[in-house]
């Protein structure tokens, strides 16, 4: 047996061969082809497109492995493409295990890896970028689209559909488990491409499964369900609260027996919980139960993931995002519900997201059975217990109170989840838009634009009348590129045929990664570097050019009214006019005004950016300013179900301050701040970072990997990078400063109580001090490291921040201990304070 698919390349690709050598291949390494599969490999060894839409865990991975290899026996170049970067990455180091480094490489938008082999994994934009570019002359022989029905999504469904229409010389893979009816696909492939187009289906799955419709109270049902041998259960949930709680009250059950939860110790280690949401889990998964859901912090989701693939983990509670990076065995899916809220409205799910989440069930190679289990909603499970409990009495039947649905309520019943059950998916439809960004790639293609425009713009997938919107909307994206002097009209066509051409050089991933980011770029020449204000002004700028974390923004609003209200009540405003006045009130967004300004002078040259929202907002900022750690800002704005949209945005924003940000526009201060946001990122989960890493250097990760395989133990010691460490210790002191200042001595007895400094200590210290002046500064000079005094020794520094008094003695301050080792221990700066005076 060879180490590497590539080693079986026959001399003579006829289809025959190939097909048998990549089965022989496959039956060396225990795989025997299902049916569908082999069907499927036929064709595609063949050269006819191929649609492949069978149920989850029926091996299209090991059919698009076969793609890949036929490509490359041709000598054609093969796409891989996956809706998130994450599945991206995870199929690249698949399939380097498969072909060897050399033959695979790696497009996401934020990183390129051997980016010219013979085997691209992208996501679904950057292949129809490279259609929009490229057209019919695109080094593309085929394409192997996973998760096809993504070609739906509203704002996404565009990437999903260019390459169908753009690259006529390729051969298509499209493959999803709820495809639905793909007759149009079928045809609308072979008439572009002059391939047949076989469509292989199969509503036979490897492990078949059973549906239920429950009529128990949840409890009751999985404590069936685990004493009848039918674990792992994943109970699905519409929501991430509902989740949490679900699990929670499910801590009533003996999920684990004593020796089962030993384990779980064991497993667990000295894994590091934080406080917050961490607490919760552990004592979640100490008893059997996990959580996932994708406002966890990824190393939870990961933990839980490792315990459950263990066995360790029978019963876990998460949302609906089952095929989203899930990897954890399932064998009973138990559906909470069959309605969810789409953003707008209460709504029954379609056919195709239930058999998504059903599909789920079953581990191929484990499980004989999978098992689907859909509760009926509460009011009716009562219902049904009184009508049981009445027996066959009519006149206790008669005098049954009915209990009614909750006012509102979206009603499903065993007839709806019949009928999902019997359902195909919804046929997908088009989700065709015009961009600025679609226009720049096209007219950068050799050849005439128009003839390329009018192809893209009628001969898409929409109806005629949604047609000629787009066509007058790429008319007005054409005349604001052409008034911007961004594109001009050439009297002779050049020597590439164009008779339009850019005048701007395009990076080729320019509206992939951060679009906005070469505005933040002008916008931070407009700062002043030698204010008090650039570092935290500059963290403002790439602020508001990245994505909004919607759930931060809401709670950062939410606490805002709550704090105007009170003002409001105190001052005597009446209720009418408060409530008016709480329309203005929202989150906060530094250089609100300086940002709009520029981004509209900005846009009159660069038309392109309308297609992306500037969204000024301050999360690093606020943190910072606060002087807060992660768990600090977490337990102030009340996020702990949204630590991971917290921390996702937290490592966004770090990667685009260093790759946004130019070297010689990075003060001391402003790298002072990035190393700090990069450290405490990092201290709080590092899989973020370790995953850009990964991408970046892959050789390294596969090394990493080899070598120890995925670990749980934490990230690297606090204090190793001493820089942002410094940062970290003068943001604890700056914090007790900022208190001092306000006297609120009750909130630094909770920060310092354990040691000896609780509320009357800092309020007997500070009498003193407050008798000789007026106040404490805040300002920039206040937290700035020359008001941090500092004395490394081995084991701990002896530190003093010094108080910006009104007239600048700076006579007095707080000294204080850094225990380094339990500083590693925690993550974070470990603070000891021992004293408030004057020197």
């Amino acid at each position: 047996m060879t180490d590497s698919l590539t080693d079986r390349l026959p001399g003579d690709p006829d289809p025959d061969t190939l097909f048998e050598a990549f089965s022989t291949w496959t039956f060396e390494r225990g795989f025997e082809l299902y049916p569908a599969q082999e069907e499927a490999l036929i064709e595609v060894v063949s050269g006819a497109n191929v649609i492949l839409s069978t149920p989850t865990g029926s091996g299209k991975s090991l059919v698009a492995v076969g793609a890949h290899f036929a490509a490359l026996a041709h000598g054609k170049r093969s796409f891989y493409t996956a809706p998130i970067k994450a599945l991206v990455s995870e199929k690249f180091f698949s399939l380097v295990e498969v072909f060897g480094a050399d033959n695979v490489g790696m497009m996401t938008g934020d990183s390129s890896v051997n980016a010219d082999a013979p085997i691209i994994c992208c996501t679904a934009e950057i292949l129809a970028n490279i259609a929009l570019r490229f057209g019919a002359d695109a080094d593309v022989g085929q394409v192997v689209a996973d998760e096809f029905h993504f070609y739906s999504e509203p704002d996404r469904g565009w990437a999903w559909q260019v390459p169908l229409l753009e690259l006529p010389r390729a051969q298509f893979v499209l493959m999803s488990a709820t495809l639905g009816d793909v007759s149009f696909f079928e045809k609308d492939l072979t008439r572009r491409t002059g391939r047949s187009t076989a469509v292989v289906t199969s509503a036979q799955r490897p492990v078949p499964l059973t549906f239920r419709y429950a009529l128990t109270p949840m409890h009751e049902t999985v404590s069936e369900l685990l004493h009848g041998g039918q674990a792992p259960v994943y109970v699905v949930h519409f929501s991430q609260a509902a989740a949490v709680e679900r699990a929670q009250a499910l801590m009533s059950i003996n999920v684990a027996s004593r020796a089962e939860k030993d384990a779980i110790a064991e497993a667990i280690g000295d894994f590091r919980f934080s406080a917050g949401f961490g607490k919760t889990l552990s004592r979640l998964v100490r008893h059997g139960i996990g959580v996932h859901h994708a406002g966890m912090l990824p190393k939870y989701r990961r933990l839980v993931e490792q315990l459950a693939q263990a066995g360790l983990l029978k019963l876990i509670c998460g949302t609906d995002t089952l095929g989203v990076g899930i990897n954890v065995p399932i064998r009973t899916v138990v559906l909470s519900a069959l309605t969810k809220f789409d953003g707008t409205r209460q709504r029954h799910l379609k056919a195709r997201e239930f058999h998504q989440i059903a599909g789920r069930a079953g581990r191929a190679g484990y499980d004989t059975d999978g098992y689907v289990v859909v509760q009926a909603p509460d009011h009716v499970i009562e219902n049904a217990k009184a009508l049981q409990k009445a027996g066959d009495d009519p006149k206790k039947k008669r005098k049954i109170v009915r209990k009614k649905a909750p006012e509102g309520f979206v009603n499903w019943t065993e007839s709806t989840f019949e009928r999902l059950v019997a359902a195909e998916p919804e046929p997908l439809r088009s989700s065709f838009t015009v961009s600025h960004s679609m226009l720049l790639n096209v007219i950068s293609r050799p050849g005439n634009a128009f003839a390329h425009m009018r192809h893209l713009l009628e001969d898409n997938h929409e109806d005629r009348p949604a047609q000629r919107r787009h066509i007058l909307r790429a008319i007005a994206i054409y005349r604001a590129l052409l008034a911007a002097g961004v594109v001009e009209r050439l009297d002779e066509p050049d020597e590439q045929g164009r008779t339009v051409r850019l005048t701007v050089d395009l990076q080729f991933d320019f509206a992939l990664n951060q679009p906005l980011s070469p505005f933040a770029l002008a916008a931070i020449e407009l700062l002043a570097p030698d204010s008090p204000s650039y570092a935290l002004d500059v963290v403002s700028v790439v602020e508001s050019t990245v994505d909004d974390p919607k759930q931060v923004l809401s709670q950062q609003q939410f606490k805002a009214r709550n704090e105007a209200i009170a003002q409001l009540k105190a001052q005597g405003v009446e209720y009418n006019e408060r409530m008016e006045l709480l329309e203005d009130v929202t989150y906060p967004k530094p250089l609100e005004e300086l940002l709009h300004a520029a981004y509209s002078r900005y846009r009159q040259g660069h038309p392109w950016v309308a297609d992306y929202e500037l969204s000024p907002k301050s999360v690093v900022r606020d943190m910072y300013e606060r002087a807060m750690n992660f768990v600090e800002y977490i337990g102030f704005y009340g996020l702990a179900r949204s630590e991971g949209v917290l921390l996702r945005y937290l490592a966004g924003t770090y990667d685009a301050l260093r790759r946004t940000v130019p070297d010689d526009a990075k003060t001391e201060p402003l790298q002072d701040l990035i190393e700090w946001l990069g450290e405490l990122v990092r201290q709080v989960d590092s899989s973020l970072l370790d995953e850009w890493e990964a991408l970046r250097h892959p050789e390294q990760a596969r090394r990493s990997e080899h070598e120890g395989g995925e670990r749980l133990d934490g990230p690297p010691p606090v204090t190793r990078n001493e820089r942002a460490f410094r940062v970290l210790v003068r943001n604890e002191m700056f914090r007790r400063v900022q208190l001092a200042a306000r006297e609120d001595y009750a909130a630094l007895g909770e920060l310092d109580g354990g040691s000896g400094w609780d509320a009357q200590a800092w309020e007997r210290a500070l009498v003193d001090y407050y008798a000789e002046y007026d106040e404490i500064g805040t300002g920039a000079d206040a937290r700035g490291p020359a008001l941090l005094l500092v004395e490394p020794e081995q084991d701990v520094w002896r530190v003093r921040q010094v108080f910006d008094d009104p007239e600048g003695n700076h006579d007095w301050g707080i000294s204080a201990e850094v225990d380094l080792k339990a500083s590693d221990a925690a993550g974070a700066a470990v603070i000891v304070v021992t004293d408030v005076n004057q020197l």
